[in-house]
C-alpha cells in the first residue's frame, strides 16, 4: 500500500463529499493495494480501507496486498461486501463511472436501496497520472528490456521471414529479457503495410528494399513501455528515407519542447506542424502520444484535441508517423519522462534510419 495515494484519494473524497469509494477498476486497484489478480475491489471510506477478493487469491493477497483489511468473499464481491457491512448503507458512495457496468450499478442500488450512488470520473486517475520514484524506477526497467529486445530482433528481420515470425520473436525475447507478458500484440508492418498505423502482422513474407515498423511493448510489475522503430530491409529508396527524415526531426523537435508546462495539444503541434511543412500532414492520422504506466493508454493525451496540461512526473510517449497509402509508412517511438521545463528520454535503442 502506497500511503500518500490513499491520502491524495481521500482528499478528493472530501471535496467530493462522498462517504465511501468503491474501487472496481483493476489497473486502479493494483495501484491503490498492489493486488496483481484479475477479480478484486477496494473500498475506501474516510478512515478505513478494505480490499475483497475470491478463494483463489486467498494465499496470493498475503503477499501483495498491505494496510488493507483483507476479505476473502464466499459469495460475490459486492454481496459479501454489503453482508459484512463494509459499505456505508445510508452514505453517498462513489463509484468509477467508466468502469462500472450498468447491470453491476443496477444491483449495488438493489443491495443498497438507500445509498446515494455517485457516478466519479477521475477520480483515481488525477492521481495516477503523477508517476512516483517507485513507479519511474519500474518503467526504467521495462523499457530497458523492450530495449535489448529490439536489439536482439534486427538479427531476426530479413527478406523473406514473415511479419508473423518477427512478433512472435518479439514476444518470446521480451519474456526471456524478463518481462512478464506483451504490453499489447506486437505490431509488424512491412512495405505497403506501413501505411497502416495499427496492423496486425500477417503471414506476408517481408521483402528486399521495404521499411519494416515494429511497435512492441512488455510489461513488467504490472508497468507497460512502448517503443515503435522502422527500419529499412536493404537499400531503400529515396522516398523512404526522406519519409523517414522527416518523422525523425519531428519526433526529435517533440522532444526538445516537450516540459512541464506545455499543453499536450501544443506539444502534438509542434511535431504535426513539421510533418505539414514537408508536404505530409494529411499522411500523420493520430495523435502525438499518451500517458504510460499500469495501462499502456492513460493520461495525459497529446494531441489536437487534448486538454490536459503536461506536469513534472507525467509518463508520455512520443511518436510521430507518416502513413502512404500504397506506399508505407514510418513511425518512430520513445517513452519520456516530463521533467520541469524538459524530458528524459527513457530509451536508448538507437534512431538513426537502420538498413539491415
Amino acid at each position: 500500500m502506497n500511503s500518500q495515494r490513499l491520502d491524495a484519494l481521500r482528499r478528493k473524497l472530501s471535496t467530493a463529499r462522498l462517504d465511501a469509494f468503491l474501487v472496481t477498476f483493476l489497473p486502479h486497484v493494483r495501484y491503490l493495494s498492489g493486488f496483481s489478480g484479475s477479480n478484486g475491489i477496494c473500498i475506501i471510506t474516510r478512515s478505513n480501507q478494505v480490499f475483497l477478493t475470491d478463494g483463489r487469491y486467498r494465499e496470493q493477497v498475503k503477499d501483495e496486498v498491505r494496510g488493507f483489511r483483507i476479505v476473502v468473499a464466499s459469495e460475490s464481491l459486492f454481496v459479501t461486501a454489503v453482508q459484512k457491512q463494509l459499505i456505508p448503507r445510508n452514505g453517498r458512495i462513489g463509484y468509477e463511472s467508466q468502469h462500472l457496468t450498468v447491470i453491476e450499478l443496477r444491483n449495488l442500488k438493489k443491495l443498497l436501496p438507500k445509498a446515494i450512488w455517485t457516478a466519479t470520473n477521475g477520480l483515481v486517475e488525477d492521481i495516477a497520472v503523477v508517476k512516483d520514484d517507485s513507479e519511474i524506477r519500474l518503467l526504467k526497467q521495462v523499457v530497458t528490456i523492450t530495449d535489448r529486445v529490439f536489439e536482439q530482433l534486427l538479427n531476426v528481420i530479413k527478406p523473406g521471414v514473415r511479419e508473423l515470425e518477427v512478433a512472435a520473436e518479439a514476444s518470446y525475447l521480451h519474456r526471456m529479457a524478463g518481462s512478464e507478458a506483451d504490453a499489447f500484440e506486437p505490431i509488424v508492418a512491412s512495405g505497403k503495410r506501413g501505411a497502416l498505423p495499427h496492423a496486425r502482422a500477417t503471414d506476408k513474407k517481408i521483402a528486399k528494399g521495404e521499411l519494416v515498423t515494429i511497435d512492441m511493448g512488455g510489461r513488467f510489475q504490472g508497468y507497460h513501455s512502448d517503443l515503435t522503430r522502422t527500419v529499412a530491409v536493404g537499400k531503400p529508396s529515396p522516398k523512404a528515407r526522406r519519409m523517414y527524415q522527416v518523422v525523425a526531426d519531428a519526433q526529435q523537435l517533440a522532444i526538445e519542447a516537450a516540459g512541464s508546462g506545455i499543453s499536450g495539444k501544443a506539444l502534438d503541434a509542434v511535431a504535426r506542424s513539421h510533418i505539414k511543412k514537408n508536404g505530409y500532414g494529411k499522411y500523420f492520422n493520430h495523435s502525438l502520444g499518451h500517458g504510460l504506466g499500469l495501462q499502456i493508454h492513460e493520461q495525459p493525451r497529446l494531441s489536437v484535441l487534448s486538454k490536459d496540461m503536461l506536469v513534472e512526473g507525467n509518463v508520455v510517449t512520443i511518436e510521430p508517423g507518416v502513413y502512404m497509402p500504397g506506399v508505407g509508412g514510418v513511425r518512430i517511438e520513445d517513452d519520456v519522462v516530463i521533467r520541469r521545463g524538459h524530458c528524459e528520454v527513457l530509451n536508448k535503442a538507437p534512431k538513426e534510419l537502420i538498413i539491415l
